[in-house]
């Protein structure tokens, strides 16, 4: 039998965040210091375009007070069109991220630009982040079928906009905000489902509830002034700590310094719901965003997860491979709806969980919305080949569920994990008893 006992403290830095606390740093007035910043793949793309449009920033490593490493970036600016014209198209790599949410930012810079991405990232739709920017008057072109690459004839007279969110997304939430920056004149952004708000909190951004929806202000042309941010731990690579001490019995872990945001951390009431024993310990409020420790003790069984919610399904939309897999392994079954979105991210998740689950033996149907697993036909003999589909979540999800069970497994691409999470694989290491 596995057990995993530790003290987790190398977590990742929240990815979301730290995308957000660069781009707000380069359209901000003076001098941003961000502590934690994360050095997953997706944010070092940010720090990357960033520069190639003419941001000037640094990295450097430092030692904490606690003897790890933190990483530091500061980024020097003077505001909203502080950007210069690149001299090639900007690569964003494999983030989806860097490239919605900084075309926000490059439709209101008086010159032209291009975002491309690595060969998956050019097929993941776009139309979502062209049609808002078009009606606010910029310029922007995408493939025939809708995809990258983005080309943008950016322009300084962008109009203020009342735009409601057709679908839950906070990369689209902010690319509009960062767009609406530089209106002129006040532009609201409504959601009927809320996505995660990490980009109003860290803008001080205000925000009231109307006719049942969330009506979020945005002030054009008003000077975004330089602070300092700190990168609290991500809850989405907890997540998968949290399946590693619930699917290996007698394991015990704590995870440090943990961004518990609402929007963010609803995957731990749902397994608390479920009978996990999970405790939050040493709660308390940093930058305006709410961070604790996670106690994972395993005492107890599993009840089986059915996710319907819309708003839920919003909440954990990065979480939603690791707790299929969990409550698949746990209890033998799973059921997930209006989660379509997930067949738009770095792989088709629905049909990448299916697939691999099907190949451990799992009974399993999947439709348009999501997927239900129905139990357990066949237990396989031998190691079973894992596609991750160059999705680290979905490699992730898969390599936690063969270390904390045994089940003998061979992930087809270990190193995409570093998208998000790049000690992933020494963490699990150092964990086990």
């Amino acid at each position: 039998m596995r057990v995993f006992k530790g003290e987790v403290t190398a977590l990742p830095p929240d990815k979301s965040i730290s995308h957000r606390a660069a781009l707000i740093g380069a359209l901000s007035e003076g001098t941003t210091e961000i502590m934690n910043f994360s050095g997953g793949f997706d944010n070092q793309s940010t720090l990357g375009v960033l520069k190639d449009a003419g941001i000037t920033l640094r990295q450097e490593l430092l030692e904490g007070a606690d003897g790890r490493t933190v990483r530091q970036v500061i980024i020097e600016s003077k505001g909203l069109w502080s950007f210069q014209p690149p001299s090639a198209p900007l690569m964003c790599n494999n983030s989806g991220s860097t490239m919605r949410m900084f075309a926000g930012i490059l439709a209101a810079q008086p010159f032209a630009s291009e975002l491309i991405g690595d060969s998956s990232l050019m097929k993941r739709p776009m139309k979502r982040v062209a049609d808002p920017l078009r009606q606010m008057g910029a310029d922007l072109q995408l493939s025939p079928s809708g995809t990258a690459p983005i080309c943008i004839k950016g322009s300084k007279e962008l109009k203020p906009i009342n735009y409601r969110l057709p679908v839950p997304s906070a990369q689209v939430k902010s690319l509009v905000a960062f767009a609406a920056l530089h209106a002129d004149g006040e532009s609201r952004i409504i959601e009927s489902v809320r996505s995660r708000d990490h980009t109003e909190v860290m803008l001080g951004l205000d925000s009231f509830e109307q006719d049942g929806e969330r009506v979020i202000v945005v002030p054009g042309r008003k000077t975004v002034a330089a602070k300092p941010f700190y990168i609290p731990a991500d809850p989405s690579a907890a997540c998968f700590i949290v399946a590693l001490g619930l699917l290996a019995r007698g394991s015990e872990i704590i995870i440090r310094d943990v961004c518990l945001n609402p929007t963010r951390a609803a995957f731990l009431n749902i397994l608390t719901d479920a009978g996990a024993c999970l405790t939050i310990e040493n709660q308390r409020v940093i930058g305006g965003e709410t961070i604790g420790d996670i106690l994972v003790e395993n005492h107890a069984a599993l009840e089986p997860l059915l996710i319907t919610d819309p708003q839920l399904v919003a909440f954990i939309i990065d979480e939603i491979p690791m707790l299929a897999v969990l409550s698949a392994f746990a209890s033998g079954r799973f059921e997930l709806h209006n989660a379509a979105e997930l067949r738009t991210k770095e792989s088709d998740r629905i049909d990448a969980l299916v697939v691999n689950l099907q190949r451990l033996g799992f009974d399993c149907e999947q439709y348009p919305d999501g997927f239900v697993v129905k139990g357990r036909r066949i237990t396989p003999s031998g190691t079973v080949v894992i596609d991750s589909f160059d999705d680290h979540r979905i490699a992730m999800s898969f390599a936690i569920a063969g270390k904390a069970t045994g089940c003998p497994i061979d992930l087809s691409d270990i190193d995409v994990v570093g998208v998000s999470f790049p000690n992933f694989f020494d963490l699990l290491d150092s964990l086990q008893v």
